[in-house]
């Protein structure tokens, strides 16, 4: 048996009830793919075997790529379905070509290690399009901020970034010796269905996210600060939050999406600022 590489943040899932609930929490998957991130030694990927029409395991260890093939291949006579291990970065991988090939979209599930949570919640923003809903388990805290609402402690960066993507729902909290070894923190099972909101909210996507870079810039400030930390002048800022309905003291922390795009259109009336030429989003903005 591969040993667990710290590394690589492995913390593998032993509660047996708890990955009947993650497969559960992804619904009917039968005639479905489904992309798995981080199998690992596979106790979520044979629960899957028998629910789904087919599944794609992406692990980064090759060793534990090779070991889980193998222990698959000796479970096919059990009626299993087909199941392909890929020993590949999940950051690299193309879900739209699988999409493709399976004529719908994907439904994913992950024990996301926490050391690139953000990262892979960036890569199935950016792939929403081809992507249905995934389950994904990851720290207790990264949950708190995907999930959370304006105006509380957790709302920010992160959490409009995923939620422009789709509505998130925590579903429940696993403790360390759930899995072996045990991590040193709490992890958090959430659902993602993925409904991109761009076209509902009339802002073009790598502008609108360029935007909310500047706007959430320094948290405690507020948001005409950082607009103006951005080039903006106040005369301009003062008039595009009047007429977003947006008190002039408020923060971007406070703010709903919706109020956020408001704001947004009002400023490309302006022609104020060009977000859309900044870099895209990465790990260091969340």
């Amino acid at each position: 048996m591969v040993p667990p590489k710290s590394k690589l943040g492995q913390n593998f899932l032993r509660d047996e009830q708890a990955i009947r609930r993650i497969v559960a929490a992804i619904g009917d998957c039968s005639g479905r793919t489904v992309v798995e991130i981080g199998p690992g030694r596979g106790a979520i990927t044979r629960e899957l075997a028998i629910k789904a029409g087919r599944v794609v395991a992406l692990e980064l260890d090759a060793a534990l790529a090779v070991e889980l093939a193998g222990d698959l291949s000796r479970s096919d006579s059990e009626g299993c379905t087909t199941v392909r291990i890929e020993n590949v970065d999940v950051l690299t991988f193309d879900f739209r070509a699988v999409s493709d090939t399976a004529g719908q979209r994907l439904l994913v599930v992950g024990n996301l290690p926490y050391y690139i949570t953000s990262p892979i919640l960036l890569k199935l923003a950016e792939n929403a399009c081809v992507l249905d809903r995934a389950v994904l388990m990851v720290q207790r805290e990264v949950a708190e901020r995907v999930t959370a609402k304006p105006g509380t402690r957790d709302y920010g960066l992160l959490s409009v970034t995923v939620q422009l993507h789709g509505a998130v729902t925590p579903l429940f909290t696993l403790p360390p010796t759930s899995f072996s070894p045990s991590p040193e923190v709490h992890s958090t099972v959430f659902r993602w269905q993925f409904s991109p909101r761009f076209a509902e909210l009339a802002v073009h996507r790598e502008a609108f996210l360029a935007f909310l870079r500047r706007a959430f810039a320094l948290k405690r400030k507020t948001l005409a600060n950082n607009l103006r930390a951005a080039g903006m002048e106040m005369g301009s800022i003062g008039e595009v939050l009047s007429r977003a309905g947006v008190e002039a003291q408020a923060r971007a922390e406070a703010l709903t999406i919706e109020t956020l795009a408001a704001v947004w259109r009002e400023i490309q009336k302006e022609g104020a600022i060009p977000f859309g030429e900044m870099a895209p989003l990465d790990r260091s903005d969340l």
